[in-house]
């Protein structure tokens, strides 16, 4: 095998290891098969795995509000949600959100305010924009009813092949493969993979691989089932291999490699950042809050006028601050009180935020700013969707 490319090699070992698993299964396919061909793992093993992994999820599957319905609207709500988020954070907004927009229709009709407002505090705000503007274009294009074909789904705002595949293999039993971070972890243990999951050859290799192993039927409860044995038993750290169903058809237990498969994600890098966010009060009271625009952070949500400033003081605060603002917003203010530091991460970013008060002294809101920036009560900074920051600080407001 010298001079093979290294995800060759990797693909080779591993089906041996599963044909030593799998008693009476034909020779390894040969080395210089086209890649498409190369990955075909044994028909009994993969019998056996689609076996054992629905008798397991039977037994031990989660009682989720999502998976009570075969309503693809909510299925589709619930993949959204979960995306980048813990199943026991979203229960709660699942129940609340479809309480409030119970149909596409519903949802469609709304406006993106108020949906951001119910997305509030779930994070990756992009998700909640694009699941409105989904629902639009079915409403448009779909008299409101969710579509039933891959074509069809892939091609809405913020749904990819996962999604897609989740949504109608879970909702309409279709033959869809899935992958995403519990499925990679299992399907690449599976593989005894130890290449980078994450590379094109990776990608490619497991998307091949979930495909093979689809059962004929019961496709949407196997692709649930690989979710939650990653979810509840093939865990990142310390996984369960005595309590899996597949311990004994997964090379990598066998080999002792589950420490080092999957690969590790390359660290994030953090940048650290120091903003100032500014209450700007006008004479009878009245707050100051800005709509974050297109390309910023949080878009679509509320904020108070937030400036970076390059002082990590918090009592005294950049002179800067105050130029900064009037840029922002076309109003000269008087800063007053340092108010809090809240500190928060974002992405990349790890941001530490002084908050102030400030007084308006003069100027107008620029013609350009009126969508932007709004002046309001107190009292309803409950209704606007905030950031998470915003929303502390305006609890300190009220509180104060």
């Amino acid at each position: 095998m010298h001079g093979l490319p290294l995800t060759v090699v990797r693909v080779y070992w591993t089906m041996e290891a599963i044909r030593r698993l799998t008693p009476h299964t034909p020779p390894s396919p040969r080395m210089d098969a086209p890649a498409a061909t190369r990955l075909q793992t044994p028909a009994r093993w993969r019998a056996v795995l689609a076996t054992r992994l629905l008798a397991w999820f039977r037994e031990h599957a989660r009682d989720l509000p999502w998976r009570n319905t075969p309503d693809l609207y909510a299925i589709w709500v619930s993949e959204i949600m979960l995306q980048q988020t813990q199943v026991v954070t979203v229960i709660p907004y699942f129940e609340r959100f479809l309480a409030r927009f119970p149909t596409v229709s519903a949802l469609a009709a709304a406006k993106e305010e108020e949906v951001l407002r119910w997305w509030e505090g779930l994070g990756y705000y992009r998700r909640g924009r694009q699941l409105h503007a989904a629902a639009q274009v079915i409403v448009a294009r779909h008299a409101g009813e969710f579509p039933t074909t891959f074509e069809e789904v892939v091609a809405l705002p913020g749904i990819g092949r996962y999604t897609a595949g989740a949504i109608l293999s879970i909702g309409r039993n279709a033959r869809l493969p899935i992958l995403e971070a519990n499925t990679i972890r299992v399907l690449s243990r599976l593989l005894a993979y130890e290449g980078d999951v994450y590379s094109t050859a990776g990608q490619k290799l497991l998307w091949q691989f979930a495909e093979e192993l689809l059962p004929n039927r019961e496709v949407g409860h196997f692709n649930q089932a690989l979710m939650e044995l990653g979810a509840l038993v093939c865990t990142p750290r310390a996984p369960a291999c005595l309590e899996c169903p597949l311990q004994k058809l997964c090379p990598t237990h066998q080999a002792g490699l589950t420490a080092r498969i999957p690969a590790p994600k390359q660290k994030t890098r953090y940048e650290e950042l120091t903003e100032a966010a500014v209450v700007v009060k006008d004479r009878g009271g009245k707050i100051l809050v800005r709509r974050c625009q297109p390309g910023e952070r949080w878009a679509g949500l509320w904020d108070f006028p937030r400036v970076a400033i390059s002082s990590p003081g918090a009592e005294q605060p950049d002179p800067a601050v105050v130029a900064a603002v009037r840029k922002l917003t076309g109003l000269e203010v008087e800063l007053g009180a340092h108010i809090a530091t809240l500190k928060h991460g974002v992405t990349r970013f790890r941001i530490t935020l002084h908050c102030y008060h400030a007084r308006r002294r003069r100027g107008k809101v620029a013609a350009a700013q009126h969508d932007a920036l709004r002046w309001i009560e107190a009292s309803e900074l409950h209704d606007l969707p905030l950031c998470t920051t915003g929303r502390k600080l305006s609890a300190l407001i009220i509180a104060g």
